[in-house]
């Protein structure tokens, strides 16, 4: 009898404390979630981030990374943060080629066939990822790429989340590409 009253009491701590844990009227979420942005780059008297893009390369790939808190300072855990970019580049008839190798009687290394990727004329490729979602410290991260093309434009990233509360929050950034 004393067994199954010890065994009683355990199963009760036990669905008292799992209760507790998944109880979503915590005073946590009940705050409003705010978002801080750390794009890395340099910012002008205007407000204006600068990103130098690569003239070596067809695309430059950045980070764009922020963090999620709480208003009582603990980070936001999974939040969804949508990005959008203004900017976009459209494919020409050939997305790129696969070299074909293989090894000669002797052992070299040769370039026998090439094969181009075809089909793509007309497709828009977005300069920003779509989605992230926050860490366990709250930071999320977002990379952009912008092209040769577009020295001399500014790109507007917008970024929108929803709190707790499902109230949307949305934001955006202006980055000068040079």
């Amino acid at each position: 009898m004393k067994y199954l009253q010890q065994l009683t009491l355990c199963v009760c701590v036990f669905t008292v404390g799992a209760c507790d844990a998944i109880n979503p009227n915590t005073q946590e979420s009940a705050d409003k979630i705010i978002m801080t942005i750390e794009p890395s780059l340099d910012v002008d008297e205007n407000g204006y981030y600068h990103l130098t893009l690569d003239r070596a390369k067809w695309q430059t790939i950045h980070r764009i990374s922020g963090h999620l808190n709480y208003e009582n300072g603990s980070p936001a855990e999974l939040i969804k943060v949508s990005w959008a970019s203004d900017l976009y580049w459209v494919l020409g008839d050939t997305l790129g080629y696969i070299v074909h190798e293989g090894l000669t009687d002797d052992l070299v290394y040769v370039s026998y066939d090439t094969t181009y990727i075809t089909g793509f004329d007309g497709m828009e490729v977005p300069t920003s990822n779509q989605a992230s979602y926050s860490n366990t410290e709250g930071e999320v991260n977002n990379m952009i790429a912008p092209v040769q093309i577009m020295v001399g434009d500014t790109m507007i990233l917008r970024l929108e989340y929803f709190d707790n509360a499902l109230s949307s929050n949305t934001g955006e950034i202006e980055i000068v590409l040079d």
